[in-house]
């Protein structure tokens, strides 16, 4: 193995320190402890034998790191289909959410994750369905309470 030969900042190790503190992603939060030991003096094959990354993982977040600072830490934008719900929708169902539903001409006074797709749909144009919506406001938090139509029994 070849010995790794770059150079970081003086300001690498606080820098790293900071971006620790501040992060909040597990993953970012792990490749900047690994390359922190590096940019500390140990040695590659150790950190990664250690903190349980492949070697070549490692290596690569270790030249970002050098050449990028702590923003070559983060992901890079993958490819695939873009993600249907944007921000923007995201806070027009957040604020959707928190309105009356007969307000909007539901028969209900509690939403449903349908009527929500629906109402969204009609104000938006965009077509989501009831499971893109339920997934979005359990990504933040916001459970519906359960929503059964007439007649139905749980079981």
């Amino acid at each position: 193995m070849r010995t790794l030969t770059l150079h970081f900042p003086d300001d690498a190790l606080p820098t790293l320190d900071t971006f620790l503190q501040q992060t909040k992603k597990a993953r970012l939060f792990r490749r900047a402890q690994a390359v922190r030991a590096v940019v500390k003096g140990q040695r590659l094959q150790t950190v990664s034998d250690t903190l349980q990354f492949t070697y070549s993982a490692l290596r690569k977040w270790v030249h970002r790191f050098a050449h990028q600072g702590t923003q070559g830490l983060v992901d890079r934008p993958r490819s695939g289909r873009p993600p249907k719900i944007t921000c923007e929708l995201e806070q027009h169902l957040n604020r959707l959410v928190d309105q009356d539903p007969l307000q909007h001409g539901s028969i209900s006074s509690q939403w449903s994750c349908r009527e929500l797709a629906t109402v969204l749909a009609h104000q938006t144009g965009v077509p989501l369905g009831r499971e893109s919506v339920r997934c979005t406001l359990k990504k933040r938090g916001k459970l519906l309470p359960l929503h059964r139509s007439p007649g139905s029994r749980p079981g």
